[in-house]
Formats: C-alpha cells, sequence, structure tokens
C-alpha cells in the first residue's frame, strides 16, 4: 500500500493572525490551538517567535536582560566569583573520583 502523503495547509496572514490573537487572548497551550484550528504546536510556535509574541510565560520583562545595572552588577560579580572558585572545586572533585578509584594516589606512606 502507497503512503499517503499529508496536505500542507497554506494559511494567509490574516489566517495566521487571528489564530495567533485568539490562541493569545483564551490563553490557548498549543496542543489546544492544533485541535481548534489544525495547526501543529511546531508551527503555532513558529509564527509566534516571527510575530514576536514568542515570550515565555511566567517570565518578567527584564529578567533575561538582568533587570536593569543593579542585575548586571549582581551577576557580574557572580560570574567572576564563580570564574575563581571553579577550577579549584573541578580540581577537588577530579582528586576526590581518583583517589577513590585507584586508591590514595601516593599519599598513605607505607609502614
Amino acid at each position: 500500500m502507497a503512503k499517503k502523503r499529508k496536505r500542507r495547509t497554506r494559511y494567509t496572514t490574516e489566517q495566521r493572525t487571528k489564530i495567533l490573537a485568539a490562541a493569545k487572548s483564551e490563553g490557548l497551550t498549543a496542543t489546544a490551538v492544533q485541535k481548534r484550528f489544525g495547526v501543529t504546536p511546531v508551527t503555532y510556535y513558529s509564527w509566534r517567535r516571527k510575530s514576536g509574541i514568542g515570550k515565555r510565560r511566567g517570565r518578567r520583562a527584564g529578567a533575561a536582560s538582568g533587570g536593569g545595572s543593579l542585575g548586571v552588577r549582581v551577576r557580574g560579580a557572580v560570574e567572576a566569583r564563580m570564574s575563581a572558585l571553579l577550577p579549584q572545586l573541578v580540581e577537588a572533585e577530579v582528586n576526590r573520583y581518583l583517589d577513590a578509584a585507584l586508591g590514595s594516589g601516593g599519599r598513605r606512606r607505607r609502614r
């Protein structure tokens, strides 16, 4: 039996706009949009991204950008501190693993 090919539906700009507006105003999920309008979730998210309304729910405005100068300073301080600590932490963990896997690594003195 021959494989059926899916027929691609073309949506006009007006149809896309109406679907996106309805989804936003009613708070529809991608699955709900698919059930109601027949638009696949991939297509729906693509339209949202292209239209500029692809922001994630629950995120505050400015949260992604650091929230202003204080956020930028705090982020910079945390990154600097982590950059200083990370090599020491990695080295300690690697040594701990090697000691457990291979023995004490020559630290113990034999009697």
